[in-house]
């Protein structure tokens, strides 16, 4: 028995090891690329985007096509069926109709005050509509009018509307409000003080998920609500989605959590599942699909894998369906953070990737693939040509005058001068983009990524690396012991060149005269991008996560994100940031980097004394105790399987001295965590089992 608790407890640790040591944190995504809804018309499923507009699969969610035709807005909220017409509704323009599954929409607003519609249901021949601020509306000839339905309504944000017999209920930001007369009256029974953000039914019961209060059912048509809530580690519950007793659980932030027992235990199933901002759930035969941040996942195996659905537009490049989460381009301007997403344009972070805002107005193509700034200039990249900024985002111009090929590849700045790199040839504008002239003798095509170190210009193309030394006037090719020509990346750092390449990173040390191989450490794929800070180079791979070199390529360490499709890197002050196909990733470079102006004698590190005992034994309350050599800012944290954190028991600057804090896991669900140490740049981890 000794035995195979201790077994227990070891794989705990080696469960955590990797995790406690690669904190990277997901950002709030910029939701360009969020799927808000789901719906199914005999054998073709909908999704509506946040700026893809529709998308319909008729292969069970493998392969997605766009169905815009009509569409003026691409923001769409929510979709309903009824019979063989579609309705979906959008964030400012409405609601739209096709009679054709999607290939033609028309708009129905005729007596809809309020065109922010979040969701809508079908009870018979009735169409229910819930916006944001205008309360509920209602349509009884398919959409040709419609008429308001608020009587008896508190807050008139009406998030979600589901049917169930003759009984149609609201979810509000004031609890769940019941129509049993198709709406000419309504009556709030119940979760009074919690935005009701999903409503799902299931025979003669009824779930609601709220914003921070988990997933509440009712029995007995919403006349009384019960929390169902264990093991529900993320209580914002943004989608629902049944199945007999069998219940999915779509979290803001948790992923997806299923319940098989009617809502009384739920387990998190989020393997697969690269981007955890849950808003839709959709389940279509014996396939679930989650709309997320970052796209559509898809399970055939009731949630306990999932697989990122992609689609390949514009010829080889591989970019995730439905307008999603694909970051390839990050760059920083003054203290903030830009980040260029594919298909949803470019999102501002003024406090380090906490909150993002759409900074899109004048820029008429979206498909961001680079971003460059040049003093207080913003370029964007797209495959409609270059953009300006020069008001920190919130306007945009196009400058295109003498760039031949709008496919943008690759930006860089240069002594003031901005170089573009395109499908064909290497641009050049030295008047912030009034003009442009083509620079390419000998030239590079395919010109995916740009460098510079001092006078010399370096271009990465699928022919190899090549060199100008005349500001782009010449180019020679440089590839002499570079064996795959394949180049996605280039980096400068201390006179030395990177190169990523399909195969990995070789390194010039003589301005590309030669190249020599240095992948110690790293797998044999795609290296992406890359980002330099001091003489740490940090690498962006394709499945693989990020990893570092701070000795010039000789050795390769992976620091997280492992699986992760990396695009982009940035640095930005002391932080880190991974642009990826499941959104936008962050860490503090004091994780990964110890400076020699910082770094403790190993003797002094080894003082970070770290305990955790039971107060009692069967109680529920822990002691941590804790001794440090030094002043020093300290965090403790707990965190659970997935490295998600669950509680913070301390943050604050303490003295040189030893500590104990207790503190009660009673709420916690049964299972492994692991209670991190954070004192400045020195880590400890120890884990715990919480049996209930």
């Amino acid at each position: 028995m000794k035995k195979s608790s201790w077994a227990l407890i070891a794989a705990c640790f080696l469960l955590f090891e990797d995790q406690a040591y690669s904190q990277w944190v997901q950002t709030i995504c910029p939701c360009g690329g969020m799927v808000w809804s789901f719906a199914v018309s005999h054998n073709t499923i909908f999704a509506g985007t946040n700026s893809g507009g529709i998308v319909v699969s008729t292969d069970n969610g493998i392969t997605w096509t766009k169905r815009n035709s009509g569409i003026t807005n691409t923001s769409v909220r929510s979709l309903a069926v009824n019979s063989n017409t579609i309705f979906a509704g959008t964030c400012g323009d409405g609601i739209f109709l096709s009679t054709n599954n999607g290939i033609s929409w028309t708009t129905v607003n005729s007596g809809l005050t309020n065109t922010d519609v979040r969701s809508l249901a079908v009870s018979g021949s009735t169409i229910f509509a819930g916006t944001y601020g205008g309360g509920v509306f209602l349509s009884t000839n398919n959409g040709a009018s419609w008429t308001a339905a608020t009587t008896g309504l508190g807050c008139m944000n009406i998030l979600s509307l589901v049917v169930s017999g003759s009984t149609i209920y609201a979810g509000a930001c004031d609890g769940v409000f019941r129509s049993t007369n198709n709406g000419t009256s309504w009556e709030n029974v119940g979760i009074k003080n919690a935005v009701v953000q999903s409503l799902a039914v299931s025979g003669g019961t009824l779930f609601a998920g709220t914003n921070s209060g988990g997933v509440f059912l009712s029995t007995d048509n919403g006349t009384s609500w019960s929390a169902i809530n264990s093991g529900l580690t993320n209580t914002d519950v943004r989608s629902i989605a049944v199945n007999g007793n069998t219940i999915f659980a779509g979290t803001y932030g948790g992923g997806v959590f299923l319940s098989s027992d009617n809502g009384t235990n739920w387990t998190a199933v989020n393997t697969g599942i690269r981007n955890t901002f849950v808003q839709s759930l959709l389940l279509s035969d014996n396939t679930l699909l989650a709309g997320t941040c970052g796209g559509v996942f898809r399970s055939v195996d009731n949630g306990t894998s999932w697989t990122s659905v992609v689609s390949t537009l514009w010829g080889t490049s591989i970019i995730p369906a439905l307008g999603s989460m694909n970051v390839l381009a990050l760059s920083v301007s003054d203290s903030a953070l830009l980040a260029g997403i594919w298909g949803s344009g470019v999102f501002r972070s003024i406090d380090n990737g906490t909150n993002w805002t759409a900074i899109n107005s004048g820029l008429t193509n979206t498909n961001i693939t680079s971003l460059a700034v040049n003093g207080s200039s913003i370029f964007a990249g797209t495959y409609g040509g270059v953009f300006l900024s020069t008001d920190n985002g919130t306007g945009w111009n196009l400058v295109n005058s003498g760039l031949g090929i709008p496919y943008i590849l690759s930006l860089k700045v240069s002594d003031g001068n901005l170089f573009a790199g395109t499908s064909v040839q290497v641009f050049l504008t030295n008047d912030n983009g009034a003009s442009w002239n083509a620079v390419n003798s000998g030239p590079p095509t395919d010109v995916r990524a740009i460098t510079v170190n001092g006078s010399t210009l370096f271009a990465g193309t699928w022919c190899g690396v090549f060199v100008s030394t005349d500001n782009g006037t010449s180019w020679t090719s440089a590839k002499s012991g570079l064996t795959d020509t394949c180049v996605w990346s280039l980096a400068e750092s201390n006179g030395n060149i990177f190169a990523g390449t399909a195969k990995g990173v070789f390194l010039s040390t003589n301005n590309g005269t030669s190249w020599t191989a240095v992948n110690s450490g790293l797998p044999k794929m795609d290296i992406s991008s890359f980002a330099v800070s001091g003489s740490t180079v940090f690498a962006g791979t394709d499945s693989g996560g990020v990893f570092l070199t701070t000795n010039n390529g000789t050795r390769w360490k992976n620091v997280g994100l492992r699986d992760a499709v990396v695009q982009s890197l940035a640095v930005n002050g002391s932080t880190i940031f991974a642009g990826t196909s499941s959104g936008i990733w962050r860490r503090p470079l004091s994780e990964m980097i110890e400076s020699v102006a910082t770094r403790r004698p190993q003797k002094v590190i080894n003082q970070l004394n770290f305990k955790i005992s039971p107060v009692s034994r069967g109680g529920f309350t822990i002691a941590v105790e804790f001794t440090i050599p030094f002043k020093d800012q300290v965090a403790v944290t707990m965190h659970d399987v997935a490295g998600r954190k669950m509680a913070s028991f301390v943050n604050k600057r303490l003295d040189a001295g030893a500590y104990r804090y207790c503190w009660n896991v009673r709420s916690f669900a049964q299972g492994c965590y692991a209670v991190r140490l954070q004192a400045g740049a020195t880590t400890r981890v120890k884990t715990i089992q919480i049996v209930n």
